[in-house]
C-alpha cells in the first residue's frame, strides 16, 4: 500500500504489521534530560528535533536557545525530514515532509533521503517505522495547493443554520449550542458579518461567492417567492467571520413590522455589514433604510448593548461605534457612482445624498461604496471581497470576539425588543419608527404613550411620558405634595384620610365626625383639618398641599384612592357586631351548641356526640355542618333527608307540623308505639327544647334585621377603589368560587375579592388611609416597603 503512494519506498527493513501504516507515538530526540524515553511534545525547528516536556524546559532555559521557534505537536502530527532541515540537504531551503522514521538512526527521513542515505549497505537493514500513509499524502497535497485551493478547501464543509426565525424567535438554545452548530473552535475570537438590501437583489448568491467560494452554503432559488425567511448564519475559516444572510426588504410578507425590527437587531451585532443593491441607481430607500437604522441604533440598542457588554465583562463596549457599511453596487447599463466625476469621491457623493435626504448615518463607524458593472456575467466579486478583507482587519474601532458575546447580545435585544406589532396601526413613516421599540401601553387618561423601550417591567422600571397628563375625574390622578417639604427640597406625597395615624380607631372616627378628613405629612405632622374652624376653613391646594397631575397607566392601582373610609369604618364594626349575634344564634361555638342542646333535647333523641353522619344517606357531618333530629324517631339526618314535616302527636308535638325524616313521613300513617310513662318524661323536655328553639328563631331574627341595613350600606360606603360585591364571583388569588360558606373579604391595599384564606394577613395601609392594622390580602403583604 505504501509502495502504490510512494513508489521506491524500500520496504526491505522489518516493520511489525501493526506499525504499517500508523502513526507511531512520537519520541523525544533530544535525550537531553529523558534519555529519549518519553513521548515527544514540541518540534523546535531551529534545534531540528522532537522534544519532550522536560526536555523542551532544560534546553530553552539557556540564554542562547531561549528564542527558538518551536511548535506543540497535534494528533496526528508528520514531522518534517530531518537531513532536509539542515544545511547538507537536497534541496537547500526546501523542507519536505518525513515518509519514515529509522529506529536505529533515531532520525526522520522524506522519501527522496530515504533512498539517498537507506537503499544500500547495512542501512538497508535498519528497522523503520512508516508514518501514516494518508496523513502524509494529504499534507504534500496541501503544501503543492496554491493559496486559492486551500481555502476552497477549508469552506468545503461549510453548513448554514436557522439562527431566527421569522417570528423574530432565537433558534439557538445557548452559547454552547451557538458554537457547536456555528463549528468554530470554542476560544476562536471572530466578527460578524451581515448582508442587507431588497428581496431578489441576490444577497444569497454575493455571500456564497464572496466567502464560500460559489458553494451554495445559502439557499438560493429562481422562484418569485423569496428563499430566505428569516436569519441565517454559517462560519467562514478562512476569515474567521460569522456570516449572516437576512431576508429582504420589500418582500411580500404577513408580519412586516416584525421582519423589519428583525433586521435592526441583527445589524446591531454587526462588525460590518454589506447593502446589496442590484438597481442601475442607487435608489432613495437605500440611504432610508441606513439614515433610520442609525438613529434606531442610538436610541434604542445603545443602552441595552451597554448592559450586554457590563455582563460579558468586555474592555471594548459593543455599542461605543455602531458597524461599517459597505454598499456593494452592480450595474449593467449605467456608469457607477463616481465615474463621471473622477475628482470626487463616491463615499462624498453618498453622503451628499445623506444630506438631501434629511438622514445622518452617524452611528455607522464607517462607509464605503464598492461598485462593478457587469457586462457579462457572472459578477466580479473579487472587489468586494478584497474590500471586505480590509475592514475585517481593521481593528481600531471593532475587535473580534468570543462568540459566546455575540449570542448573549443578540439574545438581549431579542428579549428586550419583541412582541406583536399591528401593521394596521403602524405609519410606515421611516423604515424603524419608535412603535417597533417601545413601549406600547398608553395612559388611561390622556392617551399618551410610554416613552421607555419594551419590557422595561422587567427590570421594575416604572412607565414614563414625554407629555404632561391632564386631570380626569374618573380616575382623580392629582397628587398631593406637602408644600412645606417642598420648599424645604423634598417632595413628599401626602392624601386625604379619615384619621390622624396617632389616632385609635374609633376616636379617629369621632375627630372625624367633629372636625372632618386630616392631611397628615409623615414629617410635619397633621397640618389640615376641613372642618378645624367654625367658619373660613380655606383649601388645602391653597395654603398646605401643591398639586401635580399625573398618568394613569394600566395596571397600576396608584389612583381611586378614596381614603375618606369613615363609612367602611363603621360598617366594618357593624359587621362585627353582626357576626356576634349571628355566633349567638348558633352558639359560640360547635361545642357548646351540642351541649346546649343534648341538655335541653328529649330523652328519645340520640345525643349530638354520638351522631357522626346521616341516619340515611351516611353522609359525613363537617365541623360546620348543621345536625337535625327527627321529631318522630329521634335519629341525626343531614338538611336534605329531613326537610319534610308532619305533626307528631304520639311524641308531644301536639297537632303542628315539625321536622321528620324522609322515612318516618312515608310511615306517618303508622302511629308509634310509645308508653305512657314515656309520654311523660317526654313532656317536661319537650318544654324546654320548645323555649330553646323560640329562642333561636328570636336571635336570628335579629340577625336577619341587622344584616338588611349592612346590605343596603355597603353599596354607599364602599370605597371607590373596591371592586363591588357583584362583580366578585371567586377568589382574586385561588379563583375559588364564593358562596353562601365561602365569605368575600375586600384587600384594603388593592380592593380585590379574596377568600378568608388568602386575605387573612393585617398590615397597615397609610396610602389608603389606614393607619392601622386592617385585612390585607397575600400579594399585597409581600410587597416590600409602606402600602
Amino acid at each position: 500500500m505504501v509502495g502504490a503512494f510512494f513508489p521506491g519506498l524500500n520496504m526491505s527493513a522489518q516493520t511489525s504489521p501493526a506499525e504499517k501504516g500508523l502513526n507511531p507515538g512520537l519520541l523525544c530526540q533530544e535525550s537531553y534530560t529523558c534519555s529519549g524515553t518519553d513521548e515527544a511534545v514540541f518540534e523546535c525547528d531551529e534545534c531540528c528535533s522532537l522534544q519532550c516536556l522536560r526536555c523542551e524546559e532544560e534546553l530553552h532555559r539557556q540564554e542562547r536557545l531561549r528564542n527558538h521557534e518551536r511548535i506543540r505537536l497535534k494528533a496526528g502530527h508528520v514531522p518534517y525530514c530531518d537531513p532536509c532541515k539542515g544545511p547538507s540537504g537536497h534541496s537547500p531551503g526546501v523542507k519536505q515532509r518525513a515518509v519514515v522514521r529509522c529506529q536505529t538512526c533515531k532520525i526522520n527521513l522524506c522519501l527522496e533521503c530515504q533512498k539517498r542515505t537507506h537503499s544500500g549497505g547495512n542501512r538497508r537493514r535498519h528497522p523503520v517505522t512508516v508514518y501514516h500513509v494518508a496523513k502524509v499524502q494529504e499534507l504534500l497535497e496541501e503544501e503543492g495547493m496554491d493559496e486559492d485551493t486551500k481555502r476552497k478547501k477549508m469552506t468545503e464543509k461549510v453548513v448554514s443554520f436557522l439562527l431566527v426565525d421569522e417570528n423574530e424567535e432565537v433558534q439557538v438554545t445557548n452559547e454552547e449550542d451557538f458554537i457547536r452548530k456555528l463549528d468554530c473552535k470554542p476560544d476562536q475570537h471572530l466578527k460578524v458579518v451581515s448582508i442587507f438590501g431588497n428581496t431578489g437583489d441576490g444577497k444569497s448568491h454575493t455571500l456564497n461567492h464572496t466567502f464560500f467560494y460559489g458553494r451554495e452554503v445559502f439557499k438560493t432559488s429562481p422562484a418569485q417567492e423569496s428563499c430566505t425567511v428569516g436569519v441565517w448564519a454559517a462560519y467562514d475559516p478562512v476569515h474567521k467571520v460569522a456570516v449572516i444572510d437576512t431576508e429582504g426588504l420589500l418582500g411580500a410578507t404577513v408580519n412586516l413590522s416584525q421582519r423589519t425590527r428583525l433586521l435592526l437587531k441583527v445589524l446591531a451585532i454587526s462588525d460590518l455589514v454589506i447593502y446589496r443593491t442590484h438597481a442601475d441607481r442607487l435608489h432613495n430607500d437605500l440611504f432610508k433604510f441606513l439614515g433610520d437604522a442609525s438613529e434606531a441604533y442610538l436610541k434604542h440598542f445603545t443602552k441595552e448593548l451597554k448592559a450586554t457588554t457590563a455582563r460579558c465583562g468586555l474592555d471594548v463596549p459593543l455599542s461605543t461605534l455602531g458597524p461599517a457599511v459597505i454598499i456593494f453596487h452592480e450595474t449593467v447599463h449605467t456608469q457607477l457612482l463616481g465615474s463621471d466625476h473622477p475628482s470626487e469621491v463616491p463615499e462624498k457623493l453618498i453622503q451628499d445624498r445623506f444630506r438631501k435626504l434629511g438622514r445622518f448615518p452617524e452611528a455607522f463607524s464607517s462607509i464605503h461604496y464598492k461598485g462593478t458593472r457587469t457586462y457579462n456575467p457572472p459578477t466580479d466579486f473579487s472587489g468586494l471581497r478584497r474590500a471586505l478583507e480590509q475592514q475585517l482587519e481593521n481593528n481600531t474601532t471593532r475587535s473580534p470576539r468570543h462568540p459566546g458575546v455575540i449570542f448573549k447580545a443578540l439574545k438581549a435585544l431579542s428579549d428586550r425588543f419583541s412582541g406583536e406589532i399591528p401593521d394596521d396601526q403602524m405609519a410606515h413613516s421611516s423604515f424603524f419608527p419608535d412603535e417597533y421599540f417601545t413601549c406600547s401601553v398608553l395612559c388611561l387618561s390622556c392617551g399618551a404613550g410610554c416613552k421607555n423601550s419594551m419590557n422595561h417591567g422587567k427590570e421594575g422600571v416604572p412607565h414614563e411620558a414625554n407629555s404632561r397628563c391632564r386631570y380626569s375625574h374618573q380616575y382623580d390622578n392629582r397628587v398631593f405634595t406637602c408644600k412645606a417639604c417642598y420648599e424645604r427640597g423634598n417632595e413628599v406625597s401626602v392624601v386625604p384620610k379619615t384619621a390622624a395615624s396617632t389616632d385609635s380607631p374609633w376616636m379617629g372616627l369621632a375627630k372625624y365626625a367633629w372636625s372632618g378628613y386630616v392631611i397628615e405629612c409623615p414629617n410635619c405632622g397633621v397640618v389640615y383639618r376641613s372642618r378645624q374652624y367654625w367658619f373660613g376653613n380655606q383649601d388645602p391646594v391653597d395654603t398646605v398641599v401643591r398639586t401635580e397631575i399625573v398618568h394613569v397607566w394600566p395596571g397600576t392601582d396608584g389612583f381611586l384612592k378614596d381614603n375618606n373610609n369613615a363609612a367602611q369604618r363603621l360598617l366594618d364594626g357593624m359587621n362585627f357586631m353582626a357576626q356576634s349575634v349571628s355566633e349567638l344564634s348558633l352558639g359560640p361555638t360547635k361545642a357548646v351548641t351540642s351541649w346546649l342542646t343534648d341538655q335541653i333535647a328529649p330523652a328519645y333523641w340520640r345525643p349530638n356526640s354520638q351522631i357522626l353522619s346521616c341516619n340515611k344517606c351516611a353522609t359525613s357531618f363537617k365541623d360546620n355542618d348543621t345536625k337535625h333530629h327527627c321529631r318522630a324517631c329521634g335519629e341525626g339526618f343531614c338538611d336534605s333527608c329531613s326537610s319534610k314535616t308532619r305533626p307528631v302527636p304520639e311524641r308531644g308535638w301536639g297537632p303542628a307540623p315539625v321536622r321528620v325524616c324522609d322515612n318516618c313521613y312515608e310511615a306517618r300513617n303508622s302511629q308509634l308505639d310509645v308508653t305512657e310513662a314515656q309520654a311523660d318524661d317526654e313532656g317536661g323536655t319537650l318544654i324546654a327544647r320548645k323555649v330553646g328553639e323560640a329562642v333561636q328563631n328570636t336571635l336570628g331574627a335579629v340577625v336577619t334585621a341587622i344584616d338588611i341595613p349592612l346590605g343596603l350600606v355597603k353599596d354607599a360606603a364602599r370605597p371607590a377603589y373596591w371592586v363591588p360585591d357583584h362583580e366578585i364571583l371567586h377568589c382574586h388569588n385561588c379563583r375559588k368560587e364564593f358562596s353562601v360558606k365561602l365569605s368575600k373579604h375586600h384587600c384594603r391595599a388593592c380592593g380585590q375579592g379574596f377568600c378568608d384564606e388568602c386575605s387573612h394577613d393585617r398590615r397597615a395601609v397609610p396610602s389608603r388611609g389606614w393607619d392601622h392594622p386592617v385585612r390585607v390580602c397575600f400579594n399585597c403583604n409581600k410587597k416590600p416597603g409602606d402600602l
